[in-house]
């Protein structure tokens, strides 16, 4: 599905996007390695069962990164200019190995550029939502937005 274009978003408006995923040890041992995070509460397993957690958390970057990415087909892709910026971050909850997470976006601001007429900010907030139904992570993103061809 394209993304929408500036013109196509309102303020309230709520996406519950049908992608789910399971987070797998790979997903979090690899990401925690490739972005040099070597924290033991993501790698160590001895480690983490010491920890209040008893077990590995999943890094909270890839689960941002997860519940985003699980949103772009539905309302950015192809029609954002940029990310302006994430704001409000924040994670509820932990995630583990074997949590299945889906994403729900909920439409917060509107507004057309002053600079750039083609142009427009939509604020979302993405939400992160366990098989629990738990709220796992949660952000409020400003994108920039194309407006409609003319």
């Amino acid at each position: 599905m394209a993304g929408l274009y500036f013109e196509e978003f309102y303020v309230g408006q709520v996406f519950e996007h049908a992608m789910s995923r399971t987070v797998t040890e790979m997903d979090n041992v690899l990401f925690s390695t490739l972005t040099l995070n070597p924290q033991p509460l993501h790698l160590d397993e001895e480690f983490a069962k010491q920890t209040e957690f008893g077990q590995r958390l999943v890094n909270s970057i890839f689960t941002l990164g997860l519940v985003i990415g699980m949103t772009v087909g539905e309302t950015t892709l192809g029609t954002t200019i940029a990310n302006l910026g994430m704001d409000k971050v924040a994670f509820p909850k932990p995630v583990f190995h074997g949590d299945t997470i889906r994403a729900r976006s909920i439409v917060r601001g509107v507004r057309a550029s002053k600079s750039r007429p083609d142009a427009g900010v939509v604020e979302i907030e993405h939400q992160g939502i366990n098989q629990r139904g738990e709220l796992v992570a949660t952000c409020l993103r400003s994108a920039f937005m194309k407006r409609k061809p003319a």
